[in-house]
């Protein structure tokens, strides 16, 4: 099988959950609109955007930020109702449209480039008939795999052929949506899709998992063929038939839900996980509807269930439908193999660790969120402001930037932070205690450390340096000097001067 990508091309619509919000809730898109999930912002209009409304915020910090913004929740399954008319206005032209999210589809740029007599022509042609039919403002991007053609979307670029790892290399890995290999691949110095694709993908499927294999498959823009991919066979396909037609949501609900269960246990069974799904549905008129989902890793049965219930939510909603479901069948496509995966932290990747997670969410329902919580490391001068505690499940990301930050404490770090500083006395010679001078300089050389009533002789010391944050503030202002010292006893110490007190703030190894 060669690496080469199949040449795609994608529509994308900006802000959909903004937009499907409006369509479907009469929520004014041109003015300021935040939708939230898990109480922090997902999506945001333009209007929100300019006054300073980003992904990741806290609703209480978006209205900080921009105090007349419309707070909507976020809702899957109205943005799927929303979107079936633009899939079904971009099939009157292109064949075999997959859906890769709510206002995301892509199909093979080959058909309708040479109907319309190229790229651009057809893509000018798809955002008409799109606006036209749907009142709504789709971008198009073309390139060499699914993954470069959304970004090439968002860019309004045409990608020319084989220029596509070319267009990925010098992006940032963040890109990839993927928060906690991102910031592992950060941390080890790996910065751009570029350098991703770059290292040897062996080594990067065991160290890092199947999933992260894709992803650098994702970086180097050959996603249309993903690991060992092939066809499902027919045994692996599930179907469901009904002796009452399925024609309400929740009906339809219930029904995905078990039939996904199925498809999942059935693809595990062979040890088996699946890229793809495509729907099929036959209604009790006859006719047959039919979808293609796809996803940028491996599909879980929570995601096999979401999907096919937005589905079929969709086509309930939309009217697409004259009579009510009697057969329903989920088809797995894009295949991969998942033995040779690395064990995660709860073993095998699957159920185990979807076990662990559901433990996680239960304790979390019980004790409330902040019982369950995850170090991220950030920025700050003070080894102890560095981590934050963000709640499981949260987005991961730092309270503070990582840099750059003068003044912060140099490598190595320390081995242990004290969660209150202990005071103690650093004496001279004469017994006298230290003092540091407003020009940093110290009254006389450490020569002892009396810590809980014991004398130890300090054999080395560096410093001191000065700590002065939010001097801007008179009232929060903070002004501070620290001491790095070796005892005797071989244990390095970190000590803070703070109105005239010194105390330990951390041990080094």
């Amino acid at each position: 099988m060669g690496d080469a990508a199949q040449r795609t091309m994608l529509v994308w619509c900006p802000d959909w959950p903004v937009i499907a919000a409006d369509l479907l809730d009469g929520v004014p898109a041109h003015k300021p609109v935040a939708v939230l999930h898990a109480n922090r912002v997902v999506a945001s209009s333009a209007a929100a955007r300019a006054e300073g409304v980003r992904r990741g915020l806290r609703k209480r910090e978006a209205q900080s930020r921009c105090p007349q913004v419309i707070t909507v929740d976020y809702d899957p399954v109205r943005d799927v109702r929303a979107f079936e008319p633009v899939v079904a206005a971009v099939e009157e032209i292109a064949a075999s449209v997959a859906v890769l999210r709510s206002g995301v589809c892509a199909f093979a740029a080959r058909g309708p480039a040479r109907y319309f007599g190229g790229e651009e022509a057809a893509a000018e042609r798809i955002v008409e008939q799109v606006a036209q039919q749907c009142g709504v403002e789709a971008q198009i991007g073309v390139a060499d795999g699914t993954f470069a053609a959304l970004l090439a979307a968002r860019a309004g670029r045409i990608i020319d052929p084989g220029q596509t790892a070319a267009f990925l290399a010098a992006m940032p890995v963040t890109t990839l949506d993927r928060p906690a290999l991102t910031s592992l691949l950060r941390r080890l110095g790996v910065h751009t899709l570029g350098a991703f694709a770059d290292l040897p993908p062996s080594d990067v499927l065991a160290r890092f998992g199947l999933d992260a294999a894709f992803a650098q498959r994702l970086a180097a823009g050959r996603d249309d063929r993903p690991l060992a991919v092939r066809q499902a066979p027919p045994e692996l396909e599930v179907e469901e038939r009904y002796d009452e037609p399925v024609d309400r949501v929740d009906s339809a609900a219930f029904a995905a839900r078990a039939l996904a269960e199925q498809l999942h246990e059935r693809l595990a069974g062979y040890g088996m996980a699946a890229t793809r799904l495509a729907i099929s549905a036959v209604t009790a008129d006859g006719r047959e509807l039919h979808r293609v989902w796809r996803h940028d890793g491996v599909l879980t049965a929570q995601a096999i269930a979401d999907r096919t219930r937005w589905q079929l939510e969709g086509w309930i909603t939309q009217r697409r439908m004259t009579a009510g479901i009697i057969a329903l069948r989920l088809i797995p496509d894009g295949l991969v193999q998942q033995a040779g995966l690395q064990a995660g932290l709860w073993g095998d990747v699957g159920q185990e660790r979807d076990r662990a997670h559901r433990a996680l969410h239960r304790v979390q329902g019980i004790l409330g969120p902040e019982a369950v919580v995850t170090a991220v490391l950030g920025g700050g001068r003070d080894p102890g402001g560095q981590a934050t505690l963000v709640p499981w499940g949260d987005e991961r990301s730092p309270r503070r930037p990582a840099g750059p930050w003068p003044g912060r404490l140099p490598p190595p770090s320390p081995a242990v932070v004290l969660p209150e500083p202990l005071p103690v006395q650093l004496l001279d010679d004469s017994g006298e205690v230290l003092r540091v001078s407003a020009r940093l300089e110290l009254s006389a050389p450490p020569a002892r450390l009396v810590w809980d009533g014991r004398k130890i002789e300090v054999t080395g010391w560096a410093g001191p340096w000065p700590v002065e944050e939010q001097w801007w503030d008179g009232r929060r202002t903070h002004r501070s000097a620290r001491l790095q010292i070796l005892l005797a006893t071989g244990r390095a110490l970190l000590l803070t001067l703070n109105a005239g007190q010194w105390s330990i703030t951390l041990h080094f190894d």
